[in-house]
């Protein structure tokens, strides 16, 4: 039974996976490194629940009392839970490397799951002692917002732990999918060519990235193609282009932009690192 969650890193969609845990009723750790991207979280978490106190989602009461069950942590030591959920770099290396520190101090039975939209969750599992409690716990941007949750099966995810996680989603209600470990799962997959086309457009000058977003959040989009990669991280958009590309044996549709490639060369990931296709205040550095 899941009774703890814990987060590791308190980047964007770390604080909103959190947010959403302790709404939900669980008593919730949120684990960073860096003290300041931790109170930029606080903040940001405070901000949020206020706005749904404003919005007369919540009451003044309900709002204290879902801050209070957010435990702010900066010492792995502390990370003591049921279910880690992992909101860190896409980076292969520091998700093994920070799930078997956790395996180390934690019950045999506690469940890994990741966020990762571009690694494959059969790979990061094959690293870490008793594979078959790792999961994939696909959150998407807005994670307070928004209701999809992709659970993804690795090759040796046990079935309960599947169940266990899917059920999990439901008490975060949330809509949860079922879905194999494949590249780009179900939503970025399908979605890949939102962004690709998007920019095909661009480089050919058919139209500029800011007429793609107005037309497109005009036919009922939420957010055009551009402003979705720069929420998202371009460096995210990037992997999972690139991992899309090289799992299909480079197929065509699935190539990288040229613009994708660039604006990661240059740094501009979008709104974490102050700009992207469009400019914004500048963030908090820190490690996740």
């Amino acid at each position: 039974m899941i009774q703890t969650v814990c987060i590791i890193g308190a980047g964007t969609m770390g604080s909103g996976i959190a947010q959403v845990a302790a709404q939900s009723g669980f008593p919730t750790i949120l684990f960073d490194i860096s003290n300041a991207v931790l109170e930029k979280s606080r903040i940001n978490i405070q901000q949020s629940l206020q706005s749904l106190v404003e919005k007369e989602k919540i009451t003044a009461e309900q709002n204290n009392s879902i801050f209070q069950r957010i435990q702010f942590v900066n010492h792995l030591n502390q990370c003591i839970a049921d279910i880690f959920i992992e909101a860190i770099v896409e980076k292969l290396e520091a998700k093994i490397s920070i799930f078997n520190q956790l395996a180390a101090i934690n019950s045999f039975d506690a469940i890994f799951a990741t966020n990762t939209s571009s690694l494959p969750v059969s790979v990061i599992q094959s690293g870490i002692v008793n594979p078959q409690r790792v999961v994939g716990m696909h959150f998407f941007n807005p994670a307070p917002v928004m209701k999809l949750v992709e659970v993804v099966k690795g090759d040796q995810t046990a079935d309960a732990v599947a169940e266990k996680v899917y059920h999990l989603c439901r008490q975060f209600n949330k809509i949860p999918v079922m879905c194999k470990d494949a590249p780009g799962f179900i939503v970025n997959r399908v979605a890949r060519h939102y962004y690709l086309e998007a920019m095909k457009m661009v480089e050919e000058g058919i139209a500029s990235f800011e007429t793609v977003d107005i037309i497109m959040e005009s036919v009922g989009f939420k957010m055009g193609p551009f402003k979705l990669m720069d929420l998202i991280g371009m460096d995210v958009n990037l992997a999972v282009s690139q991992s899309l590309y090289d799992a299909f044996d480079k197929e065509a549709r699935f190539k990288p932009s040229s613009i994708q490639i660039e604006k990661v060369s240059k740094g501009e990931l979008g709104r974490k690192t102050g700009k992207g296709f469009y400019k914004y205040p500048r963030p908090l550095k820190g490690s996740y």
